[in-house]
């Protein structure tokens, strides 16, 4: 059966863009400018104090891993902060240039941890946004600290293939991370749905068969519900209709195909659900604001 958190993470095509090996000393404190894109940051060893915009703050420890979708504004900083942070604007600090030092310069790190951003080769990064919460901070996972641990020794001891390595095990940590939020702290939307068993069989049915001429009552029967409750509960979890999900499900996959696999315009409505070419080029065109021709014209491969 289709697992269709493993079709968004393919979509996605993650991979790590590794920025610094962060450490710190003493009292520090440092305010990073927004960023705007997806970024991670992996403890090491130590802790230190994490504060986001618009979100409360959290203490960090060793194996923690925080994933921020879109990445606002936000402060690092020792347990007991130095009293002025250091400003970086993160756009204008070039990545992979060696240690960053926070507070004391010498010495034996009390605190260190890589910080690091998301590169994704596929769909856009708004997708990753919409499926998780602002500040995703995973502790006391087993499975997450292996990974932790696997990505410390990789980024310290680089030997061949390390890159691909890292890309891939980052790539697991996502995974984990959002495997976190399907328990409830996830905003509405995929993860949340997931989370629901009744709605993850529909969703399960949606992903496996995104071609089929699917109705409410018909995925209300695969949840083992009644229409009315199907949809009621549906619209709460994901925060759209089934209809909506459907087709927002649709285009992404569409866009997927034009891109990526060379498709004609007819093959991919034929993939994808649609009868006719005119009915597909008519839905796309309403969703994305332009035709499919002119999509793949401004998006090549």
């Amino acid at each position: 059966m289709s697992d269709p958190l493993t079709e968004v993470v393919q979509l996605l095509r993650p991979r790590a863009v590794f920025a610094n090996l962060i450490s710190g000393r003493g009292d520090y404190a440092v305010r990073y400018a927004q960023y705007g894109q997806p970024s991670f940051c992996i403890m090491l060893k130590g802790n230190c104090r994490l504060a986001v915009d618009g979100h409360e703050e959290v203490t960090l420890g060793a194996g923690d891993f925080v994933l921020l979708p879109s990445t606002p504004a936000f402060t690092i900083s020792s347990l007991t902060p130095a009293p002025l942070p250091v400003h970086i604007d993160p756009k204008l600090v070039p990545g992979g240039d060696g240690e960053r030092r926070y507070g004391m310069p010498g010495g034996e790190p009390e605190m260190l941890s890589l910080g690091g951003a998301f590169m994704f080769d596929g769909a856009d990064p708004e997708l990753l946004v919409s499926l998780l919460p602002g500040v995703v901070h995973v502790r006391g996972s087993t499975r997450l600290a292996q990974l932790v641990q696997m990505v410390g020794e990789e980024y310290l001891d680089p030997r061949p293939g390390h890159e691909f390595m890292l890309s891939r095990l980052v790539g697991m940590m996502l995974v984990e991370a959002m495997r976190s939020t399907t328990a409830g702290s996830a905003p509405p939307g995929l993860l949340r749905g997931l989370g629901d068993e009744r709605l993850a069989l529909a969703l399960r049915q949606i992903h496996m068969r995104v071609e089929h001429h699917w109705t409410v009552a018909q995925l209300a029967d695969a949840a083992a519900l009644s229409r009315s409750a199907f949809f009621d509960r549906f619209t709460r979890a994901v925060g759209v209709a089934p209809m909506e999900y459907l087709l927002s499900w649709r285009m992404a996959i569409a866009k997927e195909l034009l891109r990526r696999e060379g498709l004609s315009v007819t093959e991919v409505a034929e993939r994808v659900g649609y009868a006719s070419t005119s009915a597909f080029s008519t839905a796309f065109s309403r969703h994305m604001g332009q035709s499919p021709r002119q999509y793949l014209r401004s998006n090549p491969a």
